[in-house]
């Protein structure tokens, strides 16, 4: 237990038996009448985000989220396989926790595993990983990087937007929050 006075980013509350991450908070004391603290909660599952308002001094219960360094092993069936770099243990996180990091994610990768109460909550990857252009079409005489986009495939499966130089088999910079591209990488 906390008091809203505790708020802090990246804190993780429990409220109403739902997981929410605190993304910002703000004391505010106005002229008259009490404190309270003004937030921006992001749900664990959902990635919803909401505004929330508590009266300073409010309990709060705050929730235990272990985030571990884990290494990517490889899919089986719907599971993806983790395994913690400090134990040695394996974890199999369904695909629905995994989300939108599958695009981006090569066996060996290392990532960051938050998990509560033996539950993993979600799969947070380093914000650009380093993946090869399985295919895009070809670009044509004249194309430079002042052009426009193409779409390409990566080694993973994921399509993403490149400049129009680019060619099958580069490797490329992606960031992982957005899919977008961020440059080449040279060999």
């Amino acid at each position: 237990m906390a008091t809203s006075n505790d708020l802090k980013n990246g804190l993780v509350l429990n409220i109403d038996g739902q997981l929410w991450t605190v993304i910002e908070f703000q004391h505010v004391k106005p002229g008259k009448g009490g404190a309270f603290v003004r937030s921006k909660l992001k749900n664990v599952m959902s990635g919803k985000v909401v505004d929330r308002t508590f009266n300073a001094g409010v309990k709060v219960e705050t929730a235990t989220v272990d985030k571990r360094d884990m290494q990517y092993l490889y899919k089986d069936g719907a599971d993806f396989v983790f395994m913690d770099t400090d134990s040695y243990e394996q974890l199999h996180i369904p695909a629905a926790t995994v989300g939108g990091s599958a695009d981006y994610l090569l066996e060996n990768q290392e990532a960051m595993v938050a998990i509560h109460e033996g539950t993993p909550l979600y799969v947070e990857l380093p914000a650009s990983v380093e993946l090869v252009i399985e295919y895009t079409e070809p670009g044509l005489q004249g194309d430079r990087s002042t052009g426009g986009t193409k779409p390409a495939r990566l080694e993973t499966g994921a399509e993403i937007a490149v400049p129009l130089f680019i060619t099958s088999g580069e490797k490329v910079k992606v960031d992982t929050r957005d899919g977008s591209y961020l440059g080449r990488v040279s060999s």
